[in-house]
């Protein structure tokens, strides 16, 4: 059995409460480019229009935005290569790894039920 909402907030009253960092880092890595993002990221190391492919329908300015969030949540690592056209590299920080251990099970369960509880819906 999984760990209960109330065995996390045993831990600290204010864990998931307002203003409280654990809301925070969920804007960040649940957020609906966050997650397709990161789920990009777990193929491997990506470039920008690698990415921009991958992610279909997020703007540019979107996709810059949640790297540079993710980047500085030390989630995900970007690596600027000197070269002539520049060369930029995305790519899961140990953490960011960690991260998606744990999240792709979430993700393979919204795969496998997603087209019935949306029906469910309608």
């Amino acid at each position: 059995m999984a760990v209960s909402f109330a065995q996390i907030r045993a831990t600290s009253d204010q864990v998931f409460t307002e203003n409280c960092p654990t809301r925070v880092v969920l804007d960040h890595v649940m957020s609906k480019w966050g997650v397709l993002v990161l789920m990009a990221l777990t193929d491997g190391t990506a470039r920008w229009g690698e990415l921009r492919r991958s992610v279909t329908g997020i703007s540019e300015k979107m996709l810059a935005s949640t790297l540079r969030t993710l980047e500085s949540d030390g989630i995900v690592n970007r690596a600027a290569y000197p070269e002539v056209p520049p060369r930029v590299e995305y790519s899961l920080t140990e953490r960011g790894d960690e991260l998606m251990e744990r999240m792709m099970p979430l993700m393979e369960w919204i795969a496998a039920h997603a087209d019935e509880i949306v029906d469910r819906g309608e």
